[in-house]
This record gives structure tokens, C-alpha cells and sequence, in this order.
């Protein structure tokens, strides 16, 4: 999925394209418009996050990683919950 939007965005493909054209639609919205949540699989986050999925397996076994959402036997990870996540477990 390739995603189009204005200025330096459209250079830049997959997910990081897709979080930065999310960042530029947010900052445009007023506070009437409503905000769809938006949902990572472990891959994409594990894309993300530039790590293996495994780490990510064992975080949710040893519930110490970012949170997540079982929909039947689907992970997923809000990107607004795993944001907060990462600032919180900043070191310095």
C-alpha cells in the first residue's frame, strides 16, 4: 500500500510514509473531526520498532512490552498506545 500526500511525505514509502502522512492529516484536523484509531500488526511494529518479532512475542509472555489488542487470535497494537509506551520508557 503506498500512501499520497502533500510535500516531502510522498518520498517516503511503507510505514513510515504511513505514520508521517497520519502525523500531517492530524495536524490539520479541528476538534470536531473524528480520529480512527490505527492498528500495527506485530510486524509492522516490529518494522517500526527495528527489532526482531520474537522480542515482541516475549514481551507480551513476559507482559512487559507495549500494549496490545488479542482480536481472536490477531495481536494488535494501537499506534497511539505504543507512542506513549516508547516516551515513557525513555532513559535520559
Amino acid at each position: 500500500m503506498r500512501v499520497v500526500a502533500p510535500g516531502p511525505v510522498r518520498a517516503c514509502p511503507g510505514l513510515i510514509g504511513l505514520l508521517t502522512a497520519s502525523v500531517v492529516h492530524l495536524l490539520r484536523m479541528d476538534a470536531t473531526t473524528q480520529i480512527t484509531p490505527t492498528f500495527l500488526t506485530q510486524r509492522e511494529l516490529a518494522e517500526l520498532l527495528r527489532m526482531p518479532e520474537r522480542t515482541l512475542e516475549d514481551w507480551r509472555l513476559m507482559q512487559t512490552g507495549p500494549p496490545y489488542i488479542k482480536l481472536g487470535r490477531l495481536v494488535r497494537y494501537d499506534v497511539q498506545d505504543v507512542l506513549t509506551w516508547v516516551h515513557e520508557h525513555r532513559h535520559g
